[in-house]
């Protein structure tokens, strides 16, 4: 059964609480938050997810770097307190303040200690489209899995075709998160192909129309081969980007 996640960014306790509060009153077809770790917040991930409990499942995203190997994980006890039964792995980029700690280990290595400290849970791990060719990336996955990795969430796309290919190079099976987000203006629009090398149709526009439609098509897309969706709302209401749709 495919089921739809929103991606809140926890820049205050407040804030998220107020978010996760809108999505409940509003968007019946949301079953689960998932929250990302993001270095310029002090509000970490799995701290968010907790506030997304009982009402939704809750998924944190936990950056490899920031954990040292040789010490217990501190998001465990957390987790379990909330009944928390599935996280997202990534390896993490080098922090804004380069005085915060950060360890020499990547996604493959987190996901791998988690499969032997925590084995109760799902660990995701990330599909970026763009950032190597289809091989390397590909090969990068399979590392992900044999790791223990459970499936994947993807960086968000704009191109129904990526999405069929990137379908097509995953093994039967594999349990993928497809993701979307907003883009609405020419600056965003612009980070994403030069910075994120991101692949858009001719036919796209920064408009919230063009977002909505796509992430209505994403959605089908989803649905049809049984899989899951999410959708992260950047500088737009999450009524006004998702409203009708779930």
């Amino acid at each position: 059964m495919t089921r739809v996640s929103v991606e809140l960014v926890p820049r205050s306790r407040s804030g998220l609480r107020a978010e996760i509060a809108e999505v409940a009153g509003a968007l019946g077809g949301v079953d689960t938050v998932n929250v990302p770790d993001l270095t310029r917040y002090s509000l970490r991930s799995w701290v968010g997810c907790g506030f997304a409990r009982p009402g939704f499942a809750a998924i944190p995203h936990l950056r490899a770097v920031d954990f040292n190997p040789r010490e217990p994980l501190p998001f465990l006890p957390l987790l379990e307190e909330h009944g928390i039964r599935e996280v997202l792995v990534v390896t993490g980029d080098a922090p804004i303040d380069m005085s915060a700690r950060v360890y020499d280990q990547d996604a493959v290595d987190l996901i791998r200690r988690l499969n032997r400290d925590a084995p109760h849970l799902r660990v995701y791990a990330g599909l970026d489209p763009y950032r190597q060719s289809f091989v390397r990336e590909r090969d990068y996955l399979e590392r992900k899995l044999d790791a223990g990795a459970a499936g994947f969430f993807t960086q968000p796309f704009f191109d129904l075709r990526l999405l069929d290919t990137w379908a097509d190079l995953l093994p039967d099976g594999t349990d993928v998160w497809w993701g979307a987000t907003s883009i609405l203006t020419e600056a965003s629009f612009n980070y994403w192909r030069a910075r994120n090398h991101a692949v858009f149709p001719r036919t796209f526009t920064p408009t919230l129309d063009c977002n909505r439609a796509f992430a209505r098509d994403l959605l089908t897309f989803a649905r049809e081969r049984e899989q899951h969706a999410y959708f992260m709302p950047v500088k737009v209401n999450v009524l006004e980007y998702l409203g009708g749709i779930l």
